[in-house]
């Protein structure tokens, strides 16, 4: 039913995957290797084809001063900050919530609301792409962060509250029913007794969806346009010229994009493995 682990299976096949290992592993990281390449090249470089060989000289320090210096990247991560932090906030808030109500109330309709919340992640997001676009532009939040927000909240809760409701599912109910027995009101309990029991799916939670919305390049590109409001991935483009094509400038503010979700993942890696393993052998 569940396949062999590694260790005991034969010699050989021990020796092929620790030879297949590293091989897979440099197939997956060729991309990045290329573009952490190609950022530090020459435009020269580029220009007579020079695209997997050594560089010919190395102009770190030249690319991606030339990235902060020659386009408002520095506008566009701070408006991905102005993106990406209050939809954290607002998803673990409202996750928090709804996971409570759905892990711990029992009711006739608690199973329909809950798989209402799952279906969500199911729909294709491309096709929604229109007429979420034609909502904004009624609701005036059209090239707005508040649009972006109010969008990726909105999409991000289904996920988080299936996410939260199973950790509380997971959680002793005892703790709860003697919170009650005291008389302590339901959003004491929450307050109190549950949410700092939470704090390890919160932390995991926290680091997917930062993750989830710093990276998104679609909706960035369908609800928004320009300096102003664009986050940084839909921004990089415009470090291209509008005649030549500065790859090396592009994969330089690329690699800077790239920083803030990889930091991230390692000041709570600790808290981020503890809440996606808590409860995984009860």
């Amino acid at each position: 039913m569940f396949p062999k682990p590694i260790e005991k299976s034969s010699a050989t096949v021990q020796n092929l995957y620790k030879v297949a290992l590293p091989f897979a592993l440099i197939i997956w990281l060729l991309p990045l290797i290329a573009v952490a390449l190609t950022s530090i090249r020459s435009a020269g470089d580029l220009t007579s084809g020079n695209y997997w060989g050594w560089p010919t000289s190395f102009n770190m320090v030249e690319n991606y001063t030339a990235v902060f210096t020659n386009s408002p990247i520095a506008k566009y991560i701070l408006n991905s900050f102005k993106v990406t932090i209050p939809t954290v906030l607002g998803v673990i808030v409202l996750s928090s919530m709804t996971g409570f109500a759905l892990g711990v109330y029992k009711f006739k309709a608690n199973l329909f609301v809950f798989f209402l919340f799952v279906a969500g992640n199911f729909v294709p997001f491309q096709i929604l792409m229109i007429p979420v676009r034609e909502l904004t532009l009624n609701l005036g939040v059209y090239n707005t962060s508040t649009g972006l927000v109010l969008f990726h909240v909105a999409f991000q809760t289904g996920f988080a509250t299936l996410f939260m409701r199973n950790f509380i599912k997971a959680l002793p109910y005892e703790l709860i029913e003697a919170a009650r027995v005291e008389g302590v009101s339901e959003f004491r309990i929450f307050w109190y007794v549950v949410l700092p029991l939470m704090k390890p799916a919160m932390a995991a939670l926290s680091v997917l969806i930062f993750t989830f919305i710093w990276n998104d390049y679609f909706w960035a590109t369908v609800l928004t346009q320009g300096a102003d409001t664009q986050p940084v991935t839909a921004g990089l483009y415009s470090l291209n010229g509008q005649w030549v094509a500065a790859w090396h400038l592009v994969s330089a503010g690329s690699i800077v994009a790239a920083m803030p979700p990889v930091i991230m993942f390692f000041l709570m890696q600790k808290h981020f493995i503890a809440g996606l393993t808590l409860g995984a052998v009860k």
